[in-house]
Parts: structure tokens; C-alpha cells; sequence
């Protein structure tokens, strides 16, 4: 099984990224816009438009306030397992990590879904921009 690893740092206090992460309808919205362009809600599900027009019916697994960690799991036809968490951790009252770890089947799918999350990356980024000094 393929394990996709982000260590995301971010200028932005962990309680704010945490309260977009866990806005699981808002994703973007507030967590990646430009990356997802579109995000519905299904039951315990959302549905999640890309940019590149793909789409994906995200289940939510859990969501932890305490230790600031959502996961979700895809399941269709391609993906035999897909199953991500996103979790926030404080290094100071103003940065934090965001570490997002994917674990997927098939392992061919890996190398694309990789090169989605460095673009997901990016709009993460932008959406928590650097504070003015």
C-alpha cells in the first residue's frame, strides 16, 4: 500500500487552520480554494469538485477536536483503499503543521494522487497567507 506523506507548515495559529480542516463542507472554501472549485454535502459525505474536473465522494471517518485530526476515506471504482487523515499541530501561538497522510491501493494510483495533493498544497498555502509583518 502506497503512503503519501505532507508535513505542511503554516503561518497562521493551529485553532484557526483547525477550524477550517473541520468545516468538512467548506473545504473550497476555506481550506483549498482554487484547488477544489466546488463541495457539497451527502449525509456523512461531501462531494468534492477539483480543478481539473475530477470529482470524489469524500466519507467522513472521524473528527477529533481534541487531538485537531479529521479522516476521510474514498471508496470507488479505481481505489481499492483510500483513506487520508488531516491533523493540526501548534509549534507556536502563531505557526503550525497541517500533516496530511494518504494511504492508497492501488499503488499505481500513488504517483498522480501525489502530484494532486503538492497542487492542494499550494492552495492550502495561499489560503493561510503569510501575517504582514
Amino acid at each position: 500500500m502506497a503512503s503519501i506523506r505532507n508535513d505542511i507548515p503554516i503561518s497562521a495559529p493551529a485553532d484557526k487552520v483547525w477550524d477550517a480542516v473541520r468545516d468538512f463542507g467548506a473545504l473550497h472554501e476555506r481550506l483549498a480554494p482554487g484547488f477544489v472549485t466546488a463541495c457539497t454535502l451527502d449525509d456523512d459525505a461531501r462531494i468534492v469538485t477539483f480543478a481539473n474536473g475530477s470529482v470524489a465522494r469524500e466519507v467522513l471517518v472521524d473528527c477529533d477536536d481534541e487531538r485537531q485530526r479529521l479522516v476521510y476515506a474514498i471508496n470507488n471504482e479505481r481505489l481499492k483503499h483510500y483513506s487520508a487523515s488531516v491533523q493540526v499541530i501548534a509549534e507556536s501561538d502563531a505557526r503550525c503543521r497541517l500533516v496530511w497522510i494518504i494511504d492508497v491501493l492501488p499503488n499505481e494510483l500513488a504517483a498522480y494522487i501525489q502530484g494532486q495533493t503538492k497542487e492542494a498544497v499550494g492552495a492550502i498555502h495561499r489560503a493561510f497567507p503569510p501575517a504582514a509583518a
